[in-house]
């Protein structure tokens, strides 16, 4: 065993020896190391590579798909390879291709490295390889292929034009390059189109869901399409998950009708068939999601709504843009669609008012050094002129608001008997302001008497550099980074201003 032990330090330190790993394959995916890495990308024309941590709840969920996915190739004859590197093992490995957090994948084609930017499906990483080695669509020479294409495929774009070089043909090649989440084909045999009911040129949308199909016969240009293939491709309503939240929150539809159901208790069956129509009516302008509340992943969405699950069902309308603003229904609009279709037409209408969150006041909210202002008390509190009001904005879950509040409470005991300064904190996750958001946490604004003029406190967050912020009229403190709350690259759970 000692023999053993010291043969990888013998090959490392004897001249002409280089040590390189065997490579094994799990479940057909080849397990690279720091001994093997660097021969397996030189050896293969394409390569993706995972960068996991065997603890990491994504990691565990992307490990099926992977393998799916790999052997998905390998039934296609593909020269693509999968590969994993498990970070927690090769952590120099991991640090010199710039992993921050996990999964990170990475693609090399002929040696050169880029980023993965595909869905986690084995069908999504499959086509965004292919669609990274191959060309952005597949000619089909038969209706066989055609009819096996879209069999195999929950989604398939089909482009049917009497020539390859038209215009309209070169448009769409140019949409479907741009375009790596469903495999895209081409067809200019009319015997083939005339058997799917093709007449002319089309951009058809062959899917397994909803209707089936979608067609685009006219304006065929690059723009249209792909706004055409975007919509289309997704389901009227779309069930929230790790899957499916890049698209909904990527895509170009901004405005989203959101649903909060449980399965367990039937929601799904009872209200999303009657939405259908409505999700259609209103597709090019808003994008309804179905959330599953029973998923204990989805708690923080609705901590991000102020909701508590025995609000469920329950709906909201969203706007996504450089802060989200949400609507709240006031009639139910689950049970009565004619409610929904009202309550969507003065939205899309400009005639409702942001919905925002506040706490009931406390009846005790003044009575230690630190106040408690809620979204009700906040404007009479903090915009006194008589008064310099400092604020902190926390969210209960943040590590720095943690490590502040002692801190904060002694600034409050300093300052409680002057009487021109208060000291206060607000819990940003369940309290929204009209004039001000918060993006991350703590938030430290300081709200001048005399013109209630804001500055934010970006310094040392010590007694010392607190007082002396107050102490200088709030000029101290302006030059330190910021030090919000930060957050792991992967992490899917809401900030403040996302879902």
């Amino acid at each position: 065993m000692k023999f053993l032990a010291i043969i990888p330090l013998i090959c490392l330190l004897t001249p002409g020896i280089v040590q390189s790993d065997e490579i094994k394959t799990d479940e057909g995916v080849l397990v690279l190391t720091k001994g093997n890495y660097e021969s397996a990308i030189k050896d293969n024309e394409f390569v993706l590579v995972e960068f996991y941590a065997p603890w990491c709840g994504h990691c565990k969920a992307l490990a099926p798909e992977y393998v799916k996915a790999a052997k998905k190739l390998e039934e296609l004859n593909s020269a693509i390879k999968l590969g994993k590197v498990d970070a927690t093992e090769e952590g120099e490995l991991a640090e010199e291709n710039g992993v921050k957090g996990y999964p990170t994948l990475k693609f090399y084609r002929n040696g050169k490295q880029m980023d993965y930017s595909g869905g986690r499906t084995a069908d999504e990483i499959v086509n965004w390889l292919l669609k990274k080695t191959g060309p952005a669509a597949t000619t089909l020479a038969s209706s066989d292929e055609l009819t096996k294409l879209v069999e195999d495929s929950e989604v398939v774009v089909v482009g049917f034009f009497s020539d390859a070089d038209s215009e309209a043909a070169k448009q769409y090649l140019a949409a479907a390059g741009g375009i790596d989440d469903y495999p895209f084909a081409i067809v200019t045999d009319s015997s083939i189109a005339g058997e799917k009911k093709v007449d002319g040129d089309a951009v058809v949308v062959f899917k397994k869901f909803d209707d089936g199909r979608s067609d685009l016969t006219e304006d065929l240009t690059e723009e249209n399409i792909v706004k055409f293939i975007k919509s289309e491709a997704l389901p009227l309503i779309v069930d929230f998950n790790h899957e499916t939240a890049q698209k909904v929150f990527g895509g170009e539809i901004r405005s989203h009708v959101l649903l909060f159901l449980s399965k367990e208790a039937g929601h799904y069956d009872k209200y999303l068939e009657n939405h259908r129509p409505v999700a259609k009516q209103y597709r090019n302008q808003l994008l309804y999601v179905s959330i599953n509340t029973d998923d204990e992943d989805h708690g923080r969405i609705l901590e991000f709504f102020g909701m508590k699950k025995e609000e469920i069902p329950a709906a909201r309308l969203i706007k996504l843009a450089d802060e989200m603003a949400k609507y709240k229904p006031t009639g139910d609009v689950l049970e009565n669609v004619d409610e929904m279709k009202a309550f969507i037409d003065d939205f899309v209408g400009g005639k409702l008012k942001q919905h925002l969150l506040s706490q009931d006041l406390p009846e005790d909210w003044d009575k230690t050094p630190v106040k408690t202002l809620v979204a009700s008390n906040f404007d009479d509190v903090a915009l006194d002129k008589e008064k310099d009001v400092l604020v902190e904005f926390y969210a209960p879950w943040c590590g720095h608001c943690k490590q502040l509040a002692p801190i904060f409470d002694k600034l409050g005991e300093k300052f409680s008997d002057n009487p021109t300064i208060v000291i206060a904190k607000m819990d940003a996750t369940v309290n929204e302001l009209e004039h001000t958001k918060i993006n991350s946490f703590p938030t430290l604004k300081l709200y001048k008497k005399g013109d209630n003029k804001i500055v934010e406190y970006n310094g040392e967050r010590t007694l010392e550099g607190l007082s002396k912020f107050l102490e200088t009229d709030g000029s101290y403190g302006q030059a330190a980074p910021d030090q919000g709350e930060e957050e792991d690259e992967d992490d899917d759970s809401p900030k403040k201003d996302e879902l």
